[in-house]
């Protein structure tokens, strides 16, 4: 089967593949403050780290409503964010993270979930996340508009702090992800957890 982006229902996918392709992704799990102090918590599909030096990552927002999340306007304001690692004991709480809700209502209450200072960067992190990234902004890109006109904006960060557990670190000096469970997102609804792992070495190492 081969078709043109964006035809598949002609060609009998009710769904559009392109996630459960791109597979699996890890959460963004981004969270922010607004400018009157109210804290902010969002998962995003489409997100990764795209550099390692320097360390940097980026997720894609989407606009909601009648315009883009308060992530992004969070994050134009302040100039910051932190990703926070989704691990399957977190998975629940994260899928209530994303209800729409208010812009004064906070999204960690809501999650129950307990914000805590950042050392580096304004907005806070998820206290319950194993692993979390302090970021400043680099650049918000728009990307090119769809054909009914809305676009999505790339939001790129410079990671400049990094929080681990340290119950999570080996004694060879690794982060043994098992421990943990990282979630990572699908196609569709579907979600996977990461609980198995395996080395494969480069034919010249």
């Amino acid at each position: 089967m081969f078709f043109p982006t964006g035809s598949h229902k002609e060609n009998g996918l009710d769904f559009n593949p392109l996630k459960a392709i791109v597979a699996p992704r890890p959460i963004g799990w981004i969270s922010s403050i607004s400018k009157d102090g109210i804290h902010n918590l969002a998962p995003y599909s489409f997100f990764n780290a795209v550099s390692d030096t320097p360390a940097m990552v980026a997720f894609s927002a989407s606009p909601s409503g009648g315009g883009h999340k308060d992530s992004v306007k969070n994050i134009e304001d302040t100039g910051d964010f932190v990703v926070n690692i989704v691990s399957a004991a977190l998975l629940d709480a994260m899928n209530m993270s994303s209800a729409g809700v208010a812009a004064d209502i906070s999204e960690f209450d809501t999650a129950n979930l307990t914000p805590a200072p950042s050392q580096l960067v304004s907005s806070p992190y998820v206290a319950e996340a194993p692993c979390y990234l302090e970021c400043k902004l680099w650049k918000i890109l728009d990307l090119p508009s769809a054909a009914d006109g809305t676009y999505n904006k790339l939001v790129i960060g410079e990671v400049v702090g990094i929080g681990i557990d340290d119950a999570l670190i080996t004694d060879a000096g690794k982060i043994d992800v098992t421990r943990f469970k990282p979630a990572a997102r699908l196609g569709y609804k579907d979600y996977a957890i990461i609980d198995k792992v395996f080395e494969l070495s480069r034919p010249d190492d």
